[in-house]
């Protein structure tokens, strides 16, 4: 198969693959109350998932906290609450609806698979090895070695992986991060009514599409696709 037949469809994980919100949140109100700041709650901490963890906390911690070594003691108390949160034998991260169907028809469709989230690998892997999902994706991209969302290094990578061209590739999350890096590499980008932005955001930061179930992506992938190769 020739390069330009190759198209490849990059998820995000947390708020577009499993639902990870609570378990965010909770570890990350015990990393601020480790280091005696305000909790950020919930709601707070929905705006920046999808960020790389440092970039994450410095803007949940502005303004009162700006000192780097703080910011890095608070990303190692996150990191070590949840990994021991992900030991508990009531650990619940699931998946959303449709994931693995969607993800069948796309490959049955021609599609490759790939990931490129804000989580560290370990987590990744933990997430895709939990659902049986470690042999679907062909190229994953963590905030491990690379910078932090919305910059495309992730997609570029990906693409480099996999012999990809931008004209072929889509990047399907549920955060601004995700729509406004998919569009800085040059791809489509649809987002995800289920996740953590609302549609609203997603559709200003550029979202060509937002789907709002799973369901719904193959043909909407497929149309956005054809209609950006053979415009009318």
């Amino acid at each position: 198969m020739t390069t330009d037949l190759l198209r490849l469809v990059i998820f995000d994980c947390d708020g577009t693959l499993v639902d990870s919100q609570h378990a965010i949140a909770h570890c990350m109100d015990h990393a601020f109350a480790e280091h005696g700041l305000d909790c950020p709650g919930l709601e707070k901490t929905r705006t920046i998932i999808g960020l790389s963890l440092p970039e994450a906390i410095a803007r949940l911690a502005r303004p009162a906290v700006l000192d780097a070594s703080l910011i890095d003691a608070v990303t190692n108390s996150y990191k070590s609450a949840f990994f021991t949160l992900r030991q508990s034998p009531d650990f619940f991260e699931p998946l959303f609806p449709g994931v693995l169907e969607v993800i069948e028809t796309l490959d049955q469709r021609g599609w490759l698979s790939g990931v490129a989230t804000g989580k560290a690998r370990r987590g990744l892997d933990a997430v895709l090895e939990r659902n049986n999902l470690s042999r679907r994706f062909v190229t994953l991209q963590t905030c491990d070695n690379h910078p932090s969302k919305p910059h495309p290094s992730m997609l570029e990578a990906a693409m480099s992986e996999t012999g990809t061209d931008p004209r072929n590739c889509a990047m399907i999350g549920d955060t601004t991060f995700d729509i406004e890096m998919g569009r800085a590499a040059g791809m489509l980008s649809i987002g995800v009514a289920w996740g953590y932005h609302e549609r609203e955001t997603l559709e200003k930061a550029g979202a060509h599409a937002v789907i709002d179930h799973f369901d719904q992506l193959p043909d909407v992938l497929d149309g956005l696709w054809h209609t950006a190769r053979h415009p009318a």
